[in-house]
């Protein structure tokens, strides 16, 4: 029982007095949502800041923060739009220097229509590659700096190893992948994309950071486990061969629910 992953939850602020005892019974990871919100970002998010530490006094798990990603695509060519990605991205690891937060997830850019068109002229991959880079040089700079590192979400990802040649383009300590599960899973169903486990496999240990929600395979329903069709067994066998214990945060948008899918997987015998 030791040796299996412990469950941790993505939430907001206002859910933390809810989900404080079973958030403090183990070394639970937590990942914070209120700080993609561009008014949070602007502000600065003092006081929430100081909110939230308060209610995590005690708290032993790994902390994280969701980074912006509203209208923001992390491979943007146009000098404007650069700025304004950028801004979001500094500010975003600034609430990190004060929350003392050691991870920042970032959508992945990749989008479905770059699946059948990233190879139709000879420099479209790469320019995409050289943008990435561009627009994360400064941000990975001061996440090295404060010991946090940027985990790139898949989102219209139908192949896995785009994020991996980010990874292998940039070569910095201070930049992972994440996977959203429910995000493979909808990729796979709608658009032929591998499935979930194969995911995971083609991270290997780059892998740093789990979205854990279920869904039928429609739409991004952000359910509890057990609640779609995601095969979980096969999704925890994967996480299971890998050294670099990626953090498993339960994304549910019933937040006030989420003991419903963390009970599931405990009773499936595959997490604590």
């Amino acid at each position: 029982m030791g040796d299996l992953p412990v469950l941790g939850a993505a939430m907001c602020v206002k859910h933390l007095s809810q989900h404080r005892d079973w958030l403090l019974e183990l070394p639970r990871d937590l990942e914070l949502q209120d700080f993609c919100d561009w008014d949070m970002l602007e502000s600065g998010g003092d006081s929430l800041v100081a909110e939230a530490k308060k209610l995590l006094d005690g708290h032993e798990g790994r902390l994280g923060l969701h980074g912006p990603f509203w209208n923001l695509d992390i491979s943007a060519a146009d000098p404007l739009i650069q700025r304004v990605v950028r801004r979001r991205l500094d500010q975003a690891i600034g609430l990190c220097a004060k929350m003392e937060a050691s991870q920042l997830v970032v959508h992945s850019p990749y989008s479905i229509w770059d699946y059948n068109n990233l190879d139709l002229h000879v420099q479209s991959r790469q320019m995409k590659l050289d943008m990435i880079q561009a627009n994360l040089k400064d941000v990975l700079a001061k996440a090295a700096d404060i010991g946090c590192v940027l985990v790139l979400e898949n989102i219209e990802d139908i192949d896995p190893s785009y994020r991996m040649d980010v990874l292998k383009r940039i070569d910095s300590q201070a930049l992972a992948l994440s996977i959203d599960t429910g995000h493979a899973h909808y990729m796979h169903s709608c658009y032929g994309a591998p499935p979930v486990d194969y995911f995971i496999r083609a991270a290997g240990d780059a892998l740093q950071h789990v979205h854990i929600q279920d869904i039928d395979g429609y739409a991004d329903r952000h359910w509890n486990p057990g609640e779609g069709v995601i095969a979980w067994e096969h999704v925890f066998k994967e996480l299971a061969g890998l050294e670099s214990n990626p953090r498993l945060i339960l994304e549910i948008m019933d937040v006030a629910n989420l003991r419903k899918g963390a009970d599931y997987l405990v009773g499936l015998g595959l997490a604590r």
